[in-house]
């Protein structure tokens, strides 16, 4: 059997859900500070994907380790794992390597990085790394594993959002400014909505294997609708940014054209048929188009705004 490529091991494509909320943070401080930090983006941008390159690789692990894959019928690219080491157990030790040489690449980040911030953020920093690192190994592994604890969506919210958001501020010497606070919420969101929509497609095999996230211990349904509700205060923040930001409105309510022509899609799909796995991948699809196509529309939007602001 032909080795999968790293892009696979690594699931490249699902990095844009810590490049969103890195480039978002840095285009806001821009747009307050009114200059970049160039070598301070890059190295914020290169522990970003560490971190989240850390975190597939460990998910994929510990789930396989703990049977939660191997029992796993309905297979999703769209909002699964790799389902690298189910195809070839002997990959073990190459996927253990790229877990912490991801890790070791983000520490020397974090290092690097420490000297170019003030001095009162650097704890703030250190928190933010170690936090992260943290949620990238025990996200699924033993003995704390978060998300077969029911605290997988927080932790999926609160590090692509509020944390990634923070950290690309920071390197830009910037803390907790109130346009920044406002900013942490979307990004977080619109990644926990595909991973609403993959638990749905897991449940059976989640439930096997023990992982006990929302859709394992209160089912499809209430899962689909807690899906609409995370997509709805996804838009909510979206509009609230553009009538708090000062500038142009449009600039940001533009981000909100996948909410128009992708997601109905998705949520007919995810509503109608949340008990049905296959039909649910297409949802899935949509689900990940939707969060690619708004997250790339969000940095046009913070572009167009510091243009227009200069």
């Amino acid at each position: 059997m032909k080795n999968p490529g790293i892009l696979k091991m690594i699931r490249a494509p699902f990095l844009s859900s810590i490049l969103a909320p890195i480039f978002a943070g840095t285009l806001l401080s821009i747009s307050i500070n009114g200059y970049i930090d160039a070598p301070a983006f890059i190295i914020v941008t290169i522990i970003g994907i560490g971190l989240h390159i850390a975190t597939n690789v460990y998910n994929d692990i510990y789930d396989t380790i703990q049977g939660t894959d191997k029992v796993n019928v309905h297979r999703n690219e769209a909002s699964g794992g790799s389902g690298v080491l189910i195809d070839d157990p002997g990959l073990m030790g190459k996927m253990f390597f790229l877990a912490r040489i991801s890790l070791v690449i983000a520490l020397a980040g974090t290092v690097i990085l420490t000297f170019f911030l003030e001095p009162d953020l650097r704890p703030y920093l250190w928190v933010l790394f170690l936090l992260s690192a943290f949620f990238s190994k025990y996200y699924t592994a033993a003995p704390v594993k978060l998300a077969y604890r029911g605290l997988g969506e927080f932790s999926v919210w609160f590090a692509f959002g509020p944390m990634a958001v923070l950290i690309a501020a920071l390197s830009q010497n910037i803390g907790f400014h109130p346009q920044v606070i406002m900013l942490m919420p979307v990004t977080g969101l619109s990644t926990l909505s595909i991973l609403l929509v993959g638990q749905m497609i897991d449940l059976e095999a989640d439930r096997k294997g023990g992982k006990h996230g929302v859709a394992s211990r209160l089912g499809t349904r209430f899962t689909s609708w807690l899906y609409m509700m995370v997509q709805i205060l996804l838009v909510l923040n979206v509009i609230t940014i553009s009538f708090l930001y000062p500038g142009p409105r449009w600039t940001f309510i533009m981000a909100l054209v996948p909410y128009i022509f992708i997601f109905p899609g998705a949520a007919k799909i995810i509503l109608s048929d949340h008990d049905n796995p296959e039909s649910l991948k297409t949802g899935a699809k949509l689900t990940v188009l939707t969060h690619i196509a708004f997250s790339l529309l969000l940095l046009v939007a913070f572009i167009i705004y510091i243009l227009l602001s200069t």
